[in-house]
């Protein structure tokens, strides 16, 4: 069984925010691939489905925590410890401000890097579970970053945030048999990043 979690924050008002990125990506999986309505479970907004591969499906549970961002261990750990699964089952999406927009980079273990949603899941299932970090840009200075993440996508922003989300969701039996580096491969393959511009980045654009 595979735990695919979606970070972001809860309700309507965060919906559309850099932050929630996570979220959306595990969206775009679970209506690529036809998984059932959300329900309320593991303080989490959760949707079952299946991944075709080709030795059969995996079975996968899609999360959505609803404890807001910086409290996403709780309910990913609940939700590890219910299923008796390791860290290895469990791919977390977020978004990565040290990646330039568009960009998208697989892991396994690690550090924050000052992320506060893997701080928390960190803390409750240790530090070697995957992560599927999506790039959305550094405002250019440390003070700007906690509105920069909390602020919506700008309408320019969805060339790439479509692209992005549906190569995450098109990739995904790959990740679904443990093939991260492939994943990550043709996530971009799909969905090619255009090279950041440092000056517009600095200016947040």
């Amino acid at each position: 069984m595979l735990i695919l979690a979606g970070l972001g924050n809860p309700g309507a008002r965060y919906a559309a925010n850099r932050h929630n990125i996570g979220a959306m990506a595990v969206d775009a999986i679970a209506r690529r691939w036809g998984f059932g309505p959300e329900r309320s479970r593991f303080q989490s907004l959760a949707r079952t489905g299946e991944i075709p591969t080709p030795d059969g499906a995996v079975k996968t549970l899609i999360l959505k925590p609803q404890t807001y961002y910086n409290e996403s261990g709780r309910a990913v750990g609940e939700a590890l410890k219910f299923f008796k699964l390791t860290p290895a089952d469990l791919v977390v999406f977020y978004d990565e401000i040290d990646l330039a927009p568009g960009r998208f980079r697989m892991k396994t273990g690690g550090g924050a890097a000052g992320n506060n949603g893997i701080r928390s899941v960190t803390a409750r299932v240790g530090p070697d579970f995957r992560r599927a970090r999506l790039g959305t840009g550094h405002p250019g200075h440390k003070d700007l970053v906690h509105g920069h993440v909390l602020s919506d996508f700008h309408k320019a922003d969805l060339k790439w945030v479509e692209p992005l989300l549906a190569a995450c969701a098109d990739a995904l039996p790959l990740l679904a048999v443990g093939e991260d580096e492939k994943y990550q491969a043709e996530v971009m393959r799909l969905a090619p990043a255009e090279k950041a511009d440092p000056r517009k980045l600095a200016r947040g654009e």
